[in-house]
C-alpha cells in the first residue's frame, strides 16, 4: 500500500533529486548513461523505485545513498510532488 503523499511537503524534499533529474541532456559520466527525467513519471512507479533503491534491491550508488536517508514519508511525498509535475 501506498502512504498518502503530499505534493507540497514532497516539493522542497525532492530538491536534490531535481539537480541531476531536472537538467537537459544531463548524463553521469562514469559509469556512463542518461539520467531520466522523473517529472509526471507515475507516483507508484516513483515510490517503488525509490523503495528499491533504498532496500538495495535496484543497484546505483548515489540514489541509494539518496533513498536510505528518506523515510517512507518522504518517499511518498517526493513521489506525489514529482508525479504531478509537467514532463518536460
Amino acid at each position: 500500500a501506498l502512504a498518502d503523499g503530499d505534493a507540497a511537503v514532497g516539493r522542497k524534499k525532492a530538491e536534490t533529486c531535481l539537480g541531476c533529474h531536472a537538467v537537459p541532456g544531463y548524463f553521469n559520466v562514469y559509469p556512463s548513461y542518461h539520467v531520466p527525467k522523473i517529472a509526471g513519471q507515475n507516483e507508484a512507479y516513483l515510490v517503488n523505485a525509490l523503495k528499491g533503491y533504498k532496500s538495495g534491491d535496484r543497484q546505483h550508488p548515489t540514489m541509494t545513498a539518496q533513498a536510505t536517508s528518506f523515510s517512507d514519508q518522504d518517499i511518498a511525498d517526493i513521489a506525489a510532488y514529482l508525479a504531478a509535475q509537467k514532463a518536460k
